[in-house]
């Protein structure tokens, strides 16, 4: 005969994720009638203006394959790199207060700082800094 603790604990165990799964079949239910709801009540007319290409209110000319600087994606990846880097030092700056961490996550951090300062000096030395 099963301990009646350990039955009591399985089904507050299983009630709970039981919540969980109701909460995820009623959102899934709530997705559909509103998807299904958008598509009963709207006018379908489709006509040629209707199927264009629309940008910024002018009339598509020309192919759609447009030229795009490949700096703008390295401007985006630097970015998202040292952004990444920052956050790093706030968890930084709270180990840096605790006590006997001190000389050590100083060291670590300048450390830290000194690979993204030759990062930062690689990309200049590349020219990849230049928006020219």
């Amino acid at each position: 005969m099963p301990d009646p603790t350990v039955v009591v604990l399985a089904t507050e165990y299983f009630r709970g994720y039981s919540v969980i799964g109701l909460l995820a079949v009623i959102g899934v239910l709530f997705v559909a009638v509103a998807f299904t709801a958008g598509r009963l009540l709207r006018p379908v007319a489709p006509t040629p203006e209707k199927l264009l290409t629309y940008e910024c209110g002018v009339d598509p000319v020309g192919e759609g394959w447009a030229h795009t600087q490949v700096r703008y994606y390295v401007y985006a990846f630097l970015y998202v790199i040292f952004a990444i880097d920052s956050i790093f030092l706030f968890p930084w700056a709270t180990v840096f207060a605790a006590d006997g961490y001190g000389a050590t996550t100083l060291v670590e951090m300048f450390i830290f700082l000194g690979f993204l300062a030759v990062g930062l000096l690689y990309a200049w030395k590349k020219g990849v800094l230049t928006w020219a």
